[in-house]
């Protein structure tokens, strides 16, 4: 993988997308732009074609956890998630890299 794709998202909603619309989501650089992610999609798995790129920015959440020191407070990271969508029949198998 690219600098840019960071790594492939699996859920199950994410799984129903791929069936039902032919729609993949990445995990990407917070600075990456749609036609970067587009290049590094297509560059990544070369039999694919990239027609469209959705992307969202996940703000950060508050998280806490009790200890014995005592309460200890922080937040998630910010990230950019990327939703491309191929041409129809073409598929990306994420599983065959394990």
């Amino acid at each position: 993988m690219s600098t840019v794709l960071i790594k492939p998202l699996v859920t199950e909603k994410l799984a129903a997308l791929q069936e039902k619309q032919n729609r993949y989501s990445f995990e990407v650089d917070i600075k990456a732009t749609k036609p970067e992610i587009k290049a590094a999609v297509e560059a990544a798995y070369p039999e694919t074609s990239v027609i469209k790129v959705n992307t969202i920015i996940m703000p950060t959440k508050p998280k806490g956890r009790f200890t014995k020191g005592g309460y200890i407070a922080g937040r998630t990271k910010k990230v950019k998630k990327a939703i491309v969508t191929l041409k129809e029949g073409q598929e990306i198998d994420f599983f065959s890299e394990i």
